[in-house]
């Protein structure tokens, strides 16, 4: 679940949680000021860190994971993450007008991939490839682009580098296609298979509309 998600309802349901334990501890069982406010803050982090675990196993209940697929999906997932910041990181530091699509397609797709497999985690198993291998040599190259393509005079060799890392970026780019395809291509099936069985409903609901018609042209 994501995270701000996660708190922002376990606030809904703490605050309260919290004034009821207050207004309780201060008049009918009067209390001073002072205790009832220590109570009352202690029942709502309580109902935080209660709710906390309770939401997590609904969360792999739903998504249909083991709690050690979840930690192991949730390790590489924020490990991701560190590496998607540093390929923005590069990628906005990069000045030349050549590779502007490129980078531009590459920030899409891996924060696309990213993104849907945070909001559904079983989608990590179709994506594996991109993140122990794929999101790694993209970094790589990226950082590595961006160095060179930073310094301020640039002899062959460095520009002959800078045309072969763009080839080779392109060459990726077309690989994280792959994966993010991958990704969603149960999606794909699923729409597919939907959009058939919408068009033999209407072809039937034609059929008993007009027999006649549908009975000469066969």
């Amino acid at each position: 679940m994501n995270p701000f998600l996660a708190l922002l309802i376990r606030s809904f349901v703490a605050v309260p949680v919290t004034a009821i334990t207050w207004l309780i501890c201060f008049f009918p069982l009067d209390f001073t000021f002072v205790a009832s406010t220590m109570i009352a803050i202690l029942s709502g982090v309580l109902t935080h860190v209660v709710l906390s675990p309770f939401q997590n196993i609904s969360y792999i209940k739903k998504h249909q994971l083991t709690r050690k697929e979840y930690r192991y999906i949730k390790k590489n997932l924020k490990e991701a993450k560190q590496k998607i910041k540093r390929l923005n990181r590069s990628i906005f530091k990069i000045r030349d007008i050549y590779s502007v699509k490129q980078r531009i397609d590459i920030n899409r797709i891996t924060k696309k991939i990213h993104k849907m497999t945070l909001k559904e985690p079983r989608r990590f198993y179709k994506a594996e490839e991109f993140y122990f291998s794929h999101l790694d040599s993209v970094v790589e190259l990226t950082e590595k682009y961006s160095l060179l393509s930073s310094q301020p005079k640039q002899n062959h060799e460095m520009n002959q580098s800078l045309i072969e890392t763009r080839r080779t970026l392109n060459d990726l780019t077309k690989v994280l296609e792959e994966d993010l395809y991958r990704v969603i291509s149960d999606d794909i099936d699923t729409l597919n298979f939907e959009i058939d069985v919408a068009k033999h409903t209407i072809q039937k609901k034609k059929e008993l509309k007009f027999p006649e018609e549908n009975r000469w042209l066969k």
